[in-house]
């Protein structure tokens, strides 16, 4: 078999059309003899990766993770998860106990026992109390302190509408993203907390179309020492970059309903699609790259990318942006009685290549996933190359029958303020829906896993059950 063409250098040979090379000769070694039948997701060998995790410890290298805990124990559980696999009602007692002695008393989880609380350790605590936790005493979910949750998010709020990621710390979008993540899944938001969010967001948009991890406000200084936000003049911070992208995008979904609630009294935020979905597709690699993804232009491709690249064409279509998702049922029976073609694949990004450089080159030998070869592998890319698998297999998109259902079954407890905000940021986010014979798994059904939500990153069953809780509405799954 021949091999593809390298990615020309313009004949300008430099440190990194070198580095490129050299990946490039290393991934062909992993090209299959049938593009059509690469190696089987090695399943069993993934599972012990993490269990050994779990069980006997990370090893030594994962000190200086130390104040990163309740990200190493989302990464292995939401694992298990993408997987098929629950864990027994020992272990997971065990993780809950672990989780919430990371609860600070002034709301939010810290790294770690003892340590300051911070956006995104908060974001991994809660989400993984969304898989091992469950209702009252000791369950992890009823211990959750919402109000003082809700009083720490207030306390990192910025004049501009931004957050800083903890105490005297930086603005980044991807705090903001833990932020709205745990907001929507604990029934904690009110129009005061997304106040000046959305601005903040689509101000991070760099001119290559993708995001930045944050925008420099500007103010003007007055006669008597106060200063005005000025909301014309707000450059990014920095490059674009997959990770920022997604955060930033997910985000942007999440503040849809509340856009929408609050009417075009206001100036309208803007983001451009257009040029958001040209920088994403152009950064898969081509054949020779094995089709994975880059996360920032002319940089190398990236297993971890699966995700934080390839799981932002889900969230674009949700807002009617490229194609190849799926339709309800009932919509697709009309398009082919009005003669319309139901079976077109408008995708615009190869998602089988993406199964492929999953399959082929990030998965270790040893076990677990990896970056690429002959990296090893790390509780990270495991997770996202999973999750990254999951949105190359299946079709999730926002279904109108889903959002039908469960607006119908939707009840109003009495005393809640901001009814209709919360009402419809419920309904957005569980009307997400796996499309019915949608799924197109490389290799066949063994390497099959589970369909991930879109914006959450966590399975679509524990989303509704945890979402269900907070909310106080029994939805059924019938749609």
């Amino acid at each position: 078999m021949s091999h593809p063409r390298r990615s020309p250098d313009d004949h300008y040979v430099t440190d990194t059309s070198e580095l490129q090379l050299e990946i490039e000769l290393i991934l062909c070694k992993h090209l299959p003899t049938n593009p059509e039948s690469p190696p089987p997701l090695q399943r069993n060998q993934h599972l012990q990766f993490l269990v050994k995790n779990l069980v006997q410890g990370f090893p030594s290298r994962y000190i200086s993770q130390d104040a990163s805990q309740p990200w190493l124990l989302f990464w292995t559980l939401q694992g298990f998860s993408v997987l098929g696999v629950a864990l027994d009602p020992d272990n997971k007692q065990k993780a809950i106990d672990t989780i919430m002695t990371w609860q600070h008393p002034d709301g939010g989880f810290g790294g770690g026992p003892g340590q300051q609380a911070h956006l995104l350790p908060t974001y991994a605590a809660v989400c993984a109390l969304a898989i091992v936790g469950r209702p009252g005493p000791r369950g992890g979910w009823d211990q959750i302190d919402r109000e003082k949750m809700y009083e720490f998010f207030m306390s990192l709020k910025q004049p501009d509408g931004s957050f800083l990621v903890s105490h005297d710390a930086e603005v980044d979008v991807r705090g903001i993203y833990c932020l709205l993540v745990v907001a929507h899944l604990l029934d904690i938001l009110t129009p005061d907390l997304l106040d000046g969010t959305p601005a903040f967001v689509a101000s991070c948009q760099t001119y290559e179309g993708g995001f930045s991890c944050a925008s420099q406000p500007y103010f003007s200084a007055e006669a008597d020492e106060s200063t005005i936000l000025l909301d014309a003049i707000r450059p990014p911070l920095g490059e674009a970059h997959g990770g920022y992208t997604f955060c930033a995008l997910a985000s942007w979904i999440m503040l849809q309903p509340y856009l929408k609630l609050r009417g075009r009294s206001e100036p309208q935020p803007f983001v451009n699609y257009s040029k958001l979905m040209r920088w994403l597709v152009l950064l898969q690699g081509n054949e020779i790259e094995l089709g994975g993804f880059r996360g920032r232009t002319n940089k190398l491709v990236d297993g971890c990318y699966s995700w934080w690249v390839g799981g932002c064409f889900a969230l674009l279509a949700s807002q009617g942006i490229g194609g190849g998702y799926g339709r309800d049922v009932e919509r697709a029976a009309e398009a082919q009685d009005e003669g319309e073609w139901d079976d077109v694949d408008e995708s615009v990004w190869s998602k089988s290549w993406l199964q492929g450089y999953i399959l082929c080159a990030g998965q270790h030998p040893s076990g677990g996933l990896r970056d690429k070869p002959p990296k090893p592998a790390d509780s990270y890319h495991t997770l996202y190359c999973l999750v990254g698998l999951s949105a190359a297999q299946h079709n999730v998109y926002l279904s109108p029958a889903r959002r039908a259902h469960v607006a119908a079954q939707w009840r109003s407890p009495s005393g809640y303020a901001n009814e209709e905000l919360r009402k419809t940021s419920f309904l957005e986010v569980l009307s997400w829906a796996e499309e019915e014979g949608g799924s197109h798994v490389l290799g066949g059904s063994a390497n099959r896993v589970n369909a991930t939500h879109p914006i959450f990153t966590l399975t679509m069953t524990h989303t509704e059950a945890f979402m269900s809780h907070f909310y106080r509405q029994a939805i059924s799954r019938s749609k």
